[in-house]
């Protein structure tokens, strides 16, 4: 199985913790691709069943609750060139701030809208990281991701957890 980490984020602190989750959880699967979502569109979905890739969407929120930037192109392009997207398996790490609580993490979350309305599998619940609460995004999502990969392991049968 390979873990792919598309990162959206405009401050780098989303780059940080996939990452973290990199170095952290390379014992539990195989490989690891962090990938930035610079670039990308809808079709980088398109390679999972072969790669037998899981992927977790890992990004931070800006603005008025809208996704950065550099993930533009890859959300709009989940509405502009829609595709039955049953085959993803995929997760979430949203970063917010609750001092925002109308728009808290909505980067992630609409993300996880998109993907869901689009047929792709979540697996687990969107975690959400709240940056007044003065813990380190990195730790707390290099923790929950071995938990999330554990669920991930166990969902698909997988044995074997190293190479």
């Amino acid at each position: 199985m390979k873990l792919k980490i598309l990162v959206g984020t405009m401050t780098s602190t989303a780059d940080y913790v996939a990452q973290a989750i990199q170095m952290d959880c390379a014992d539990l699967v195989p490989e690891i691709e962090v990938q930035l979502m610079d670039g990308l569109s809808i079709s980088t979905f398109d390679a999972a069943p072969e790669e037998d890739a899981v992927y977790l969407i890992c990004s931070s929120t800006y603005g008025q609750g809208d996704v950065p930037d550099n993930a533009r192109m890859l959300y709009d392009s989940l509405d502009s060139e829609p595709r039955f997207l049953g085959h993803v398996r995929y997760g979430v790490i949203a970063l917010g701030d609750r001092t925002y609580l109308q728009t808290f993490c909505f980067g992630g979350k609409k993300f996880d809208e998109r993907l869901q309305g689009l047929g792709a599998q979540r697996i687990g619940e969107v975690w959400c990281h709240d940056a007044s609460s003065g813990t380190l995004p990195e730790t707390e999502g290099a923790e929950w991701c071995r938990q999330w990969l554990a669920t991930v392991l166990a969902s698909t049968d997988h044995t074997e957890t190293t190479t």
